[in-house]
């Protein structure tokens, strides 16, 4: 299989995100850490002005390597002050969206599983080998009448 390195075809490379003014990111790290923010201007190459007005995050400088690029995106202009960020995301339901995806489901999943005691966890295993019978038998039933 051969593959392109011609920027002109294709211009964004095996990267599918972009820091860019107006995407979204999710914070990794310090007491913000799972919170949303918008990236509002870059400052340089390892730092960017977020802003989180509906999650809470307080605007301010920070570093790349402490947040993760969303597939998200909003059409907002460089340095964009806050109320007039409240009112692009709540136009565009960003949070909304982000509430939608694969990814925060699976880490909210991860926070409710963290948090669940000894017995629940013994529960989740009875009904996962229940689960995993029921599943096991028609398809059993399955095989023998074809």
């Amino acid at each position: 299989m051969v593959t392109c390195r011609v920027t002109s075809c294709c211009p964004q490379g095996t990267f599918k995100r972009q820091v860019e003014v107006g995407r979204v990111v999710l914070v990794n790290y310090g007491p913000d850490a799972g919170k949303l923010a918008v990236i509002v201007d870059i400052v340089d190459h390892n730092r960017a002005l977020i802003d989180g007005p509906t999650t809470g995050v307080a605007r301010q400088s920070f570093p790349f390597r402490r947040m993760v690029l969303t597939p998200l995106v909003l059409k907002v202009p460089r340095g964009l002050g806050n109320k007039a960020l409240i009112k692009a995301l709540e136009k565009e339901a960003t949070v909304a969206a982000w509430n939608n995806s694969a990814w925060a489901k699976k880490l909210e999943q991860r926070k409710t599983r963290a948090g669940l005691s000894d017995f629940d966890r013994f529960k989740l295993l009875k009904l996962k080998s229940q689960r995993r019978f029921a599943v096991g038998s028609a398809v059993k039933a399955a095989k023998k009448s074809a």
